[in-house]
């Protein structure tokens, strides 16, 4: 029997009843899930005053100090600005064991910090309602089948991986995949352009962990909320941005974005730069 036959063969042979509670957190899931999302396609203008703060306060936990800030109107005009930025070939010379000479630029201090922050954070969600009493058995280099999340659910799929495809996975899709992506590959070459920092598009992971909170499904050191709580209130109050060591240049949110069906898929931003998203 094949493996999508084991799995239809599994279905049949149970009802499809999932445990109430890990339901119910699925549905308050699925609620903040949509509220990232609006956040991460919103179309306000940023609000300047707190992106400045949150990112100040970021620069400070990596021990530099307040950055000039420079604002645009779009990823495209940020671009004469970012001479001298890393771009991701030369950020992974510092995690190599032999690192280029001088200091690591800020934008790798920041990738590592992000990475402990992730680390800490997953290692804080261990909550018994997130396994479930009949686990799925699947063999240890399958991957977890897609499925609807009540489906999932009730066949022993565990609640964390049903909130990593259908929030996550999901939020990853339609902000990064189906926006940041497109945008970056307009720019130039994405190999070209220096790292950047998607601000209200960052929501794929932040919600992620603010689901897990939210719900009670994690507890996190209060020096991790804290770092986690700076980062949403960011990811609340602006677009992209590029750190520099003493500039960090900022771009305001776009003015429309439609994920639609093609062809109405489209960002806009406010020096009326618009390009399709593919």
């Amino acid at each position: 029997m094949t493996a999508p036959a084991r799995l239809e063969a599994a279905r049949d042979a149970q009802p499809l009843q999932a445990s109430t509670v890990a339901v119910q957190h699925w549905r308050r899931a699925e609620e903040i899930g949509r509220e990232w999302l609006e956040r991460g396609l919103a179309t306000k203008p940023a609000d300047r005053t707190v992106a400045e703060e949150c990112l100040a306060g970021i620069y400070a936990r990596h021990s530099r100090r307040r950055p000039r800030f420079v604002w645009v109107d779009s990823p495209r005009q940020a671009l004469p600005l970012l001479n001298g930025l890393p771009t991701h070939d030369v950020l992974q010379q510092w995690v190599m064991a032999r690192r280029p000479p001088g200091p690591a630029p800020f934008a790798s201090d920041l990738a590592a910090g992000i990475s402990r922050l992730r680390s800490a954070l997953d290692d804080g969600a261990t909550h018994p309602d997130l396994d479930p009493p009949r686990p799925f058995r699947k063999k240890k280099d399958q991957p977890w089948p897609v499925l609807p999340p009540v489906e999932a659910l009730s066949i022993g799929i565990p609640l964390r991986e049903v909130l990593r495809q259908g929030v996550r996975n999901a939020l990853w899709t339609s902000l990064v995949a189906e926006v940041c992506r497109p945008v970056r590959a307009a720019l130039s070459a994405p190999w070209t352009v220096p790292v950047c920092w998607y601000g209200q598009q960052d929501a794929y992971w932040i919600a992620h962990y603010d689901v897990l909170r939210r719900l009670g499904l994690a507890r996190y050191r209060s020096d991790d909320n804290d770092w986690l709580d700076l980062w949403a209130e960011l990811a609340r109050s602006c677009g992209w941005w590029w750190p520099g060591e003493d500039v960090c240049v900022i771009v305001d949110r776009p003015s429309t974005v439609h994920i639609g069906r093609p062809p109405d898929r489209s960002v806009g931003y406010r020096d009326g730069w618009r390009l399709p998203l593919k």
